[in-house]
Order: structure tokens, then sequence, then C-alpha cells
């Protein structure tokens, strides 16, 4: 479901509060907000060494000036590659090919989109530019995508195509897996539109269906990618010469679930997901999912999942995108961490519409806020840093290093 998933966000829109918000922040102007975080574990898998009143995460603004900021990973040269919505686009193809039920018809652009790269500074340069994006109908809020992920193979970029395909207005690109050029232009490797018509789920959503799908999130393991789909349903790995195939059917065992976010660890894949609306609380899980595609719950009790990490001490992080309102809400997004034992505590709230995360070389938290809703360039990224407060300033805790 993915960018589909934003289909009542018209709701939103017409909040007052939502459109007086501040949509641009100066680098100069960033300010630190320093979040107290009271339960630091005294027994088993600890974040840090000092007292837990001592505790703290920091939260300041990385990088603005994005366009529907999703997926995002550091590079091997050390810089942040952030993938884009973009800014949608205006050709439809109404009568030429099949449109999405509810959030269509859509519009779109074969250019509209972009990856960024962020530098240690924050400043903002092109990786990769002149991809398709494309908008839902206008009646449903005309939301953005385009660019949904991102991930290395070696030292190559490669992207996720979700805004493409004649059912997302781009009549001749479709959904897939690109390779980033030296020269900032992109070549298709990987056809998903092609897979996904020649290999129908078990249990699609004929209410809610992308006949182009809409991939969400990509990783790279060895050689291959593996991304996935949330509206269909399904896991898929793909390799960098063309080839596609499927790990597991997600719906065939879970139904319509729309899964969104995925992360490997400890051997296994780790899937959170969306769900259909009303939100309602505690109806989005984590799913594992073996290589040779067995799924089980591995944890309950979240809301809108949209990003999934561990931490080197295997704390899990949960991004929830909506809390406490049955429809996507600015404001209200958050990160849980689960211990390995269970417990769980929130570490950042108040976050705006966050579309994912990653840990930085720095073993910081990196997260993509107004990921999608906000006006062209609203979209940003936030650091987190948990540190414990000493008497002159803050000191990284040696024992996440």
């Amino acid at each position: 479901m993915n960018d589909r998933i934003f289909n009542h966000f018209i709701f939103i829109l017409k909040k007052p509060a939502f459109m007086k918000r501040k949509h641009y922040l100066s680098l100069a102007a960033v300010i630190t907000i320093t979040f107290l975080f009271s339960s630091c574990k005294k027994n088993g898998p600890e974040f840090c060494n000092c007292s837990p009143d001592n505790l703290v995460i920091t939260s300041s603004v990385y990088a603005v000036g994005l366009n529907n900021p999703r997926g995002l990973k550091f590079g091997p040269d050390g810089d942040l590659y952030v993938a884009e919505g973009g800014i949608g686009g205006t050709n439809s193809t109404i009568g030429l090919c099949d449109q999405v039920p509810g959030a269509g018809p859509y519009t779109g652009s074969n250019t509209g989109s972009r990856i960024s790269r962020i530098e240690h500074s924050g400043v903002r340069t092109t990786a990769a530019d002149n991809i398709p994006s494309s908008t839902t109908s206008p009646l449903i809020g005309g939301f953005v995508s385009g660019v949904a992920d991102v991930a290395f193979v070696d030292h190559t970029l490669y992207g996720l195509l979700t805004g493409a395909g004649c059912s997302h207005g781009v009549a001749d690109i479709p959904n897939g897996v690109f390779k980033v050029n030296k020269d900032k232009t992109w070549t298709l490797i990987d056809n998903l539109s092609n897979f996904y018509k020649n290999n129908p789920v078990a249990k699609p959503n004929p209410n809610d269906f992308e006949p182009d799908g809409t991939p969400y999130s990509m990783i790279s393991l060895g050689d291959h990618l593996f991304s996935i789909e949330p509206n269909h349903g399904e896991l898929d790995e793909m390799d960098t010469k063309g080839g596609i195939k499927r790990i597991i059917d997600i719906s065939f065992y879970e139904g319509h679930i729309v899964p969104t976010a995925m992360i490997f660890h400890d051997g296994n894949f780790y899937v959170g997901n969306l769900n259909t609306f009303p939100i309602g609380s505690g109806r989005s899980d984590i799913y594992k999912i073996t290589p040779n595609g067995k799924i089980s719950v591995f944890a309950t009790g979240f809301s809108t999942v949209l990003g999934v990490t561990f931490d080197p001490l295997g704390g899990l992080y949960v991004l929830e995108n909506t809390t406490g309102n049955d429809f996507p809400t600015p404001g209200t997004g958050d990160i849980i961490r689960v211990d390995p034992d269970g417990s769980r505590m929130t570490i950042v709230s108040k976050l705006d519409l966050p579309t994912a995360m990653t840990f930085g070389p720095d073993e910081k938290l990196y997260v993509s806020d107004w990921g999608y809703g906000g006006a062209p360039g609203m979209g940003k990224i936030l650091q987190l840093d948990l540190t414990c407060a000493k008497s002159q300033g803050f000191k990284k805790n040696s024992s996440s290093q």
C-alpha cells in the first residue's frame, strides 16, 4: 500500500494548525532539544553505564530542504543518501491502462524526484536526478511518491522506484530497481511492475489494488537486493542483472496487513506493518521472516510502523508514523525501543509524519521527518544522539561503541 496508505491525509490538510506550521528551517537556527530518558535498564542489556537520571536523547535537525524524504542509508563515503518522493506530476494515463481504485487516478512526471546526498555539514547535493514522481488524486490529498529507498552494493548506489508505472501516470517507465551512474543519471535494472503483474499474490485487496505496486523499503545483502511491497504484501529478492524472485507471499499467510519497513538482523528479516485504516492502537506488529520464507510474529502492539532497526546491543527500534489518532496526523509520530527482554520505552515523540530511519556509522539515529504531506522543501532529516550527561557537557557512552 505504501504511498497509497496516505489516502486519508485530506483530513490532515484541512487542519489549520497543520498548515500554519513553519515549513523551512535554517541550519544556522537549528535548535537542539533534549529529551530525558527515564528508564535505563539496570539489569540485562543496557544503553549506557550512567545513572538513569543522567541519560538523555538529543535531537537536532541534520538536513533540510527535502521533498518528501523516505528511505535513507549511509554510503561507503560516510555521507547520507536520502530517497525522495519528489514533487509529483501532472501527466494522465486515463484510457491507456488500468487506474488505481481509491487513490487514483494518479498523475505523473518522468523527472519529479531525486536522491539527495547529505554531507557531514548538512549540505545537500543531488546524487541522482530526473527520476519519475507521481501524485494521487486531489480528492484524497494529492500525495506524492517517487524514490522509496536506497541501498549500496559495494560502492554502487541503487534506488527503489515506487512512483512510476502506467497506473501512476508514467506510461513509459515501470516501477523497479535502478542503478545510479557516475554522471547522476540512472539505469533501470529490475522491472518490478512486470514482476508483480506476472506473479500475483494470493490475497490482494481489490478495493485498494496498485497494478504497478508500491515498493517501500529496500536493503542489500552481499550482491543482492531485497524489497518489501506493501500493497500486494510480498518480500522479493533482486540481483543487479534483472533477476527477481519472491521470498514470501506475506498476504497468503497474514492477509492484507500492509508490510512496510524491513531490516536484516541475526540471519533473519524483520518486517513492520502499517495495517489498514482507521489506525487503531496496537494494530501493527513486527514479523520475523527467515531467508527461506517462514514468517512468525516477533513483537506486537505498535501503530503505523514505517521504520525498523536494531542497535549493537540487540535493542529493537520501531518508528511509528502516527499514534493516538485514527488517521495520519503530524506531531504524533515516535520511536520505541524494545529491549531483548521485552521492556519498552519511547525514546522520542512528537515527530511529524516520519517515514524511515537508520543508524549512522557514528551510532546516532537518523530519521526522515515530514516524509509526506508537506510543501516542497519541507522535508528534513533529524539526528538523535543517546548520551550521558556529564558536568562538562555531553560524553558518548563507551558501552555502545
